[in-house]
């Protein structure tokens, strides 16, 4: 009896993230200019640009450059990113003539509310300026959205 012939079966890996860029993901897409999206900042950690559906007159996305999952899959290991992408959002404010942050909402969509898997903090001011359902789907102490305040305390607690 002859031996079957064992056929290799090659992998796809289209899903996977290859250095830190997912090319299934719109925000890495984004980043990489890959269409057409005026970055407001870019370096190697953070990256921004407007949300395409703004909820006030200033929304931004600021995000990982490379490819970070959604919040609930962050560890303590992140909290640094998370602080700089905290950080970048106050300097693009201050770029666009936002200096009143106690008007300013910084925060993140908590799984299963985000519709994009790529890690963004959502920038919005002035809030008192937010329509009715902004104020609903960036809503703070929801169970759809958390502050880059709790997102950090949440952090900081694991062990």
């Amino acid at each position: 009896m002859a031996a079957t012939p064992t056929a290799e079966v090659e992998i796809d890996k289209t899903d996977q993230t290859v250095d830190g860029y997912d090319k299934k993901c719109i925000f890495c897409k984004i980043v990489n200019g890959e269409m057409g999206t005026e970055l407001l900042h870019n370096d190697e950690d953070v990256s921004c640009f407007r949300d395409i559906h703004p909820g006030a007159p200033h929304h931004y996305l600021v995000v990982p450059t490379k490819h970070v999952g959604n919040c609930k899959s962050l560890g303590k290991e992140h909290i640094p990113l998370v602080e700089k992408l905290v950080e970048t959002a106050k300097e693009i404010l201050q770029k666009h003539n936002v200096t009143d942050l106690s008007d300013v909402r910084f925060g993140f969509h908590w799984p299963p509310f985000c519709s994009v898997t790529h890690l963004h903090l959502h920038v919005l001011a002035p809030t008192s300026l937010m329509g009715f359902l902004s104020r609903v789907v960036y809503r703070l102490n929801s169970y759809w959205f958390v502050t880059a305040d709790q997102l950090l305390q949440r952090l900081n607690s694991m062990s």
